[in-house]
Parts: C-alpha cells; structure tokens; sequence
C-alpha cells in the first residue's frame, strides 16, 4: 500500500496538470499561477470552476466532460486520491483541466479576485463535532475567503449525504441574504427540473451512501 501512495506521489509530481503549494508559498503570496490561470495555464478566458476538496476529482473530471467551454480546478490535499482525476485527465488529453495539491485554508494564494466564476463541494467531512463547525466548509470563515476570489455573481453547489451539514448550510447562506437558486433534501426522489449532471455524475461517497440508502442533499447559492 505504502508504495502504491508512493508512486501515485511520484506521478501527480510529474504530471503537467498538477500543482502544490506549500505553506510558505501560501504564505509569502509566491504562487506564480495566481491571477494567471487563464493566460499561463488554460490559454482562454472561459470560466473557472473549483471542486473543493476534490478527492478523486469525479465531478471535476465529468463536468470537464460536458462543459468543454469551462475550465475546472480539482482542489485537495491528498495526492494519492487526485492521482485519478489528473490521470484520466491527461490520458485524454483534457486541456480544460488542472489540479492543485494543497489545504482549502490556502485558496486565497492560489487565486486572484474575480478569477473564479463558480464552486462545487462535494461531500466534505461534515464535522459534526460543534468544536469543529468552524471547520465547516461552508462556515463564513471560508464563504468569505471564497468570496475574495469569485466573481460577483460567482455560485457554491454543496452536494452531500449530511442532513445536518446541509441544513446548516442553508442556514448560512439565508443569515447571510445569499442567493438560494435551488435545495433538496433529497435530490434523487425530488421530481425538480434540474442539470443532469447533479444525478449523472456520482464520487465515490456519493456512491457508497446512495447504496446504502443515505438521502442525498443538494443546495445552490450565489454569494
């Protein structure tokens, strides 16, 4: 196993379409792709969407897929799970596509303001524990450091099997006079006219929890 992880390092490394940064890059403000990911890297002006926490970057890789006049960012801290995502990409030769290997805390020193047009979180870890809703995704700790590099009409899409977190975050966003476009409690028996891509594409949790007979949630909002 050890050396499976170690390998998986050692290729997203060398892939051309992966991106660390470390905490002193963060911290001094030293990323070079910062502001420049349309020019330097993907070579248009599309939109940008981010998958935060990405894992193995399914929704990455599949709205990449559908929508090749948008640029899409898989953002997580683990190599070895977004190994998948930037392999597939570069097997298939996907030039709308990057990754970038470092902790969501970090977002503000990897892009500019008004670089970003949309985000997606899927299944984050609820952290269920209340010393630890400031961990929370979608807490206006990290809503406002999103904020800093969406555009102003920018959209978080939060997918998850958390009732709880989702019913939390809804409340977020109403405290905060966001935006609501769209919420389900329970996106796979709710009859709503929707983007197919919400049902069509499905990360790994998302499968396990189906399966398991877990309710999925789904809210839409502009911050």
């Amino acid at each position: 196993m050890a050396k499976r992880k170690l390998k998986k390092f050692a290729e997203v490394d060398s892939f051309h379409n992966c991106f660390f940064i470390s905490f002193e890059e963060a911290r001094d403000n030293q990323f070079a792709l910062k502001g420049k990911w349309h020019s330097a890297y993907f070579k248009n002006n599309n939109p940008i969407v981010l998958e935060l926490g990405c894992g193995k970057g399914e929704y990455t890789i599949g709205l990449a897929q559908r929508y090749p006049g948008k640029n899409f960012i898989g953002v997580d801290i683990k190599g070895n799970r977004i190994h998948t995502g930037a392999k597939t990409a570069v097997d298939n030769k996907m030039n709308n596509v990057a990754f970038v290997r470092t902790r969501i805390d970090f977002i503000e020193a990897c892009f500019a303001e008004n670089e970003i047009s949309e985000i997606w979180i899927t299944f984050p870890d609820p952290q269920p524990q209340k010393t630890r809703v400031r961990k929370r995704l979608t807490n206006m700790m990290f809503i406002n450091r999103y904020k800093k590099i969406m555009k102003e009409d920018g959209i978080i899409n939060l997918k998850t099997d958390n009732e709880p977190f989702y019913e939390y975050s809804k409340e977020v966003a109403m405290e905060n006079k966001f935006e609501i476009i769209d919420f389900t409690a329970d996106l796979y028996a709710d009859t709503s006219a929707r983007d197919e891509v919400l049902t069509s594409i499905q990360t790994h949790y998302e499968k396990l929890f189906t399966k398991k007979g877990f309710k999925i949630c789904y809210l839409k909002f502009r911050v």
